[in-house]
């Protein structure tokens, strides 16, 4: 017999429409309260047997107003249905096993820090690459420079080393032994040729003889005619700027010169100081009263002041300008490798300030550009490396005191230049 009213011959009412005037869910739902008022009695079907509260359970004191025996859904005793293990929290949401502070999502935090870092990265990058550029004295115009060789394969790149005291005070001047002559004149010049089958540094001796050439002067825009006049190669420098020295090179060799590289005393001395000074093996002590150079034999670590008038010393050498260009190729060579590092080029610190030294006082071609700058300097990294080769340009004897060129040995030597073969010309 239905223990339920109204029911049908199984006893289940849920889902099924009724005719009654009474809210389905009120009578098939008994725990449920509609009603409001205390004492409010009403006449509820006895309980299936198979609906009877659990044996021993209790009622919280707010349900058991009206009937004592509505069953235990477990929600009066704040347990959650649907939880997983342990019966806390929802699974998968996030959320530990006791429903408190989300689980940290690391795989969204990595994606994001790294996108932050790259984006970082970019915009110093960018930024670093304009100001580093704006920091160039493009002041060399080689489109000034007459009667040009052809262009051959690889990069060609004039590298001086001047005499310019521009901006320095007088304590500095005597600090670095430079003196107070007036004007500028080249220290140091060489040709570094980059290509694919390594670089190839070449010394030029500033007292080679070398014919000066037509040329248009760079400042008056006047063409003057050779007369086969012959001096030392410092000269052409002195008379009318690097247009003119480009022009004597390119002449007395025949190999056409892409760029143009020039940096001063006080410039040179800085970057060394920037990076921390070079680490030198010298195989012999040296000393010079003209440059200041006082070193013992022997690896030392050479500041700014101190490299400068190692790179100036020639009082101290049998062969005065022939030695000291060797020890410039040497000391330059050092001083990239050391300087492309990760210890300078990771760290701002040093990155900036010998960035800072080396463009405040560098010169160079209208054309020249940072990217073209940067191969320069791993091209002289390389010659260090092992990756090419460093010589002095070959001579053959002398003339009132200045080398003359071996003439064989250099038309060699540019042929393979141009071709961008092996050199395997050397010095001697």
């Amino acid at each position: 017999m239905n223990e339920w009213p109204n029911g049908d011959q199984n006893g289940n009412r849920y889902g099924y429409g009724s005719g009654s005037s009474e809210p389905e869910g009120a009578r098939s739902m008994p725990q449920v309260r509609r009603d409001a008022g205390p004492g409010y009695q009403r006449n509820e079907p006895p309980m299936p047997a198979s609906m009877s509260p659990r044996r021993g359970a209790t009622v919280p004191p707010q349900q058991s107003q009206g009937y004592e025996d509505s069953y235990d859904d477990g929600y009066n005793t704040g347990q959650v249905y649907g939880g997983g293990r342990g019966g806390g929290g929802r699974q998968g949401d996030g959320y530990g096993a006791g429903g408190g502070r989300p689980r940290p999502r690391w795989g969204k935090r990595i994606k994001w820090t790294v996108i932050t870092l790259v984006a970082v990265l970019a915009v110093t990058s960018v930024a670093t690459y304009f100001w580093a550029d704006g920091k160039l004295r493009r002041k060399v115009d080689l489109s000034k420079v007459i009667d040009r060789p052809e262009t051959g394969d690889g990069t060609n790149y004039l590298i001086v080393g001047s005499d310019s005291r521009e901006g320095m005070t007088a304590e500095q001047k005597r600090k670095l032994h430079t003196g107070s002559a007036e004007g500028k004149r080249t220290d140091s010049m060489m040709i570094l040729h980059d290509g694919s089958n390594g670089p190839t540094l070449i010394s030029l001796p500033r007292d080679s003889d070398v014919e000066i050439p037509s040329f248009v002067g760079s400042d008056s825009g006047k063409k003057y005619p050779g007369t086969g006049r012959h001096t030392k190669l410092n000269a052409a420098y002195a008379e009318d700027g690097p247009e003119l020295l480009v022009r004597t090179v390119e002449y007395n060799t025949k190999l056409h010169i892409d760029h143009y590289v020039e940096i001063g005393f006080a410039g040179f001395a800085n970057i060394v100081d920037a990076i921390g000074g070079v680490e030198m093996d010298l195989p012999k002590a040296i000393k010079d009263k003209d440059s200041g150079a006082d070193f013992p034999a022997g690896k030392q670590t050479l500041n700014g002041q101190q490299a400068l008038a190692y790179v100036r010393t020639r009082h101290a050498f049998a062969q005065q300008d022939l030695d000291r260009t060797k020890n410039q190729q040497k000391f330059l060579a050092t001083l990239a490798s050391q300087t492309a590092t990760p210890a300078t080029v990771l760290n701002p610190f040093k990155l900036y300030p010998t960035m800072s030294a080396g463009l405040d006082t560098l010169v160079v071609d209208k054309d020249m550009s940072l990217w073209s700058l940067g191969e320069m300097f791993f091209a002289m990294k390389g010659v260090t490396g092992g990756e090419g080769k460093s010589m002095n340009m070959p001579t053959s004897g002398s003339n009132g005191g200045n080398l003359v060129w071996d003439k064989a040995k250099l038309q060699q030597l540019v042929q393979q230049l141009n071709n961008d073969e092996k050199v395997t010309v050397s010095s001697s």
